[in-house]
């Protein structure tokens, strides 16, 4: 059962991931041009905040596992629709509803996770968590690129939409109902309101919406930077792919007992610094190996943070309380996107020192988790 709850965090983020190489050109070859494309690329990431906090309240409100596999099947239809679409607009407000519907899905998922979690004690289990999300992140890219360039763009989505099917059924077969029926009505009376003053939770919360700034960064000025090596900037997907094995490395094998070892919190604020540094060293390297280096810098600081985040937010929020707890913490995620694939370019054209910029920032929010952290001990 819980290994099929990985295999759906897998298909959902698959989902993202499988079409980034896709999207931009399936834009173009409909008739968008630069600036409509790059709306039609951002317009998921955007409309998956408000997916997040309506999820979140909703798989509180009506039970998770109903919300999961009411936003699977919705999902599978809409990806069927790809095919159809025949303008740059009817795939702008296709992409809108996916992201929306996508956006649904992370909380439930999530929050089923946080549950068994609880219950079981076990912090490694957000590892695993991260651990499905990075073997997306690594194929989602490649597979896309491959069956795009072997058959039609069409053959991605309807791929990706085979997929939902498989895991729609195993979810309806196999998940459990980790939400008892008076938690609902708690969730009901309690809204967003003690969540306001969940400390962990905006912790959290700014962590990952800092991570996400950061990726943002990287997708964007990686390119340029391999292209100053003399390579083609198509081989910054390799550099980017070795951070994602590392922090692969880490979740899958007993190097994830630091999960037990050290507090959520800690581990979270030392990711971030680690990834600052490796950010700012980046900024200053004129070397392919030490880009290698500091990708796997990077990774190490993907990986402490990335389970770190989840673990605050399953242990501070109680169960009426998690799929809101979720959502907000996933609208940040998303926020995060869209702040870091827009403000790198601002930063590039304003300082030339995106990196930099972007890596000071990371270690002046790792620096803030340690000083809030110190203010409430029992978060170490």
């Amino acid at each position: 059962m819980t290994k099929i709850l990985y295999f759906i965090i897998i298909v959902t983020f698959m989902d993202t991931f499988v079409q980034l190489p896709i999207i931009s050109p399936f834009a173009v070859e409909l008739g968008a041009g630069e600036v409509m494309a790059g709306l039609i690329v951002g317009i998921y990431s955007f409309s998956n905040m408000f997916g997040n906090i309506i999820g979140g309240y909703g798989v509180d409100r009506l039970g998770r596992k109903r919300v999961l596999l009411f936003a699977m099947f919705f999902v599978f239809f809409l990806l069927l629709g790809y095919p159809l679409v025949t303008t740059d607009g009817q795939l702008l407000a296709l992409r809108f509803v996916h992201g929306l519907f996508g956006g649904i899905l992370i909380p439930a998922s999530f929050a089923i996770v946080g549950d068994l979690t609880r219950r079981r004690n076990g912090e490694a289990s957000m590892a695993y968590t991260g651990a499905a999300i990075g073997i997306a992140a690594i194929a989602g890219p490649a597979i896309g690129g491959i069956v795009a360039a072997r058959s039609e763009i069409y053959y991605v989505f309807l791929f990706v939409a085979a997929l939902f099917l498989i895991a729609f059924f195993l979810g309806w077969k196999f998940v459990p109902v980790t939400l008892p029926e008076e938690k609902k009505e708690s969730s009901a009376r309690e809204g967003f309101g003690a969540l306001l003053k969940n400390k962990t939770l905006w912790q959290a919360s700014g962590a990952a919406f800092a991570l996400m700034v950061s990726n943002g960064t990287l997708a964007f000025a990686l390119p340029f930077q391999v292209e100053s090596f003399g390579f083609p900037s198509s081989l910054a997907g390799v550099f980017l792919s070795v951070f994602g094995i590392t922090a692969l490395v880490i979740f899958i094998t007993p190097l994830n007992r630091i999960y037990r070892v050290y507090s959520p919190l800690l581990l979270a604020a030392g990711g971030l610094g680690i990834i600052g540094v490796a950010l700012v060293v980046l900024s200053f390297t004129g070397s392919a190996v030490w880009t290698v280096v500091l990708m796997i810098m990077y990774g190490i600081g993907f990986a402490f943070l990335f389970p770190s985040m989840n673990e605050m937010i399953a242990r501070s929020s109680e169960d009426s309380e998690r799929g809101k707890a979720y959502g907000i913490f996933y609208a940040f995620f998303s926020l995060g996107v869209v702040a870091g694939s827009s403000g790198a370019g601002i930063l590039e054209r304003w300082t030339g020192v995106p990196f930099l910029i972007t890596g000071g920032f990371m270690i002046a929010v790792g620096a803030a988790l340690v000083v809030s952290g110190k203010a409430s001990r029992r978060s170490f």
